[in-house]
């Protein structure tokens, strides 16, 4: 599910067991990241793939890229794995007013 800014915001800071994924790739992530960011490079398929599985699913994950295309792609790929409660930030790290971490 995609989230607007405001909307990924609020759920971040409302529930607690909230996971954040980054899938950009490792030298964007080193150019800045929102605080408390994994990195799963959605641009690495076999490892991505095998991070996947390492999640819980009963978690909830608020997944980010830079524009908001490759979060979404992954956001499919962890339904695929049965991994329901993933969202999509709505235009990515670029249009991200919160705090990043360089």
């Amino acid at each position: 599910m995609d989230l607007s800014q405001n909307e990924w915001a609020a759920m971040h800071r409302s529930k607690k067991e909230t996971i954040l994924l980054d899938v950009r790739t490792l030298e964007e992530y080193n150019q800045g990241h929102i605080p408390n960011a994994k990195l799963i490079d959605i641009q690495n398929p076999p490892n991505f793939l095998h991070e996947l599985e390492l999640l819980n699913p009963s978690k909830i994950y608020l997944v980010y890229c830079r524009s908001g295309a490759r979060s979404s792609q992954a956001c499919i790929l962890m339904k695929n794995k049965g991994i329901e409660n993933c969202f999509n930030l709505l235009g990515g790290i670029n249009q991200w007013n919160g705090e990043i971490v360089t």
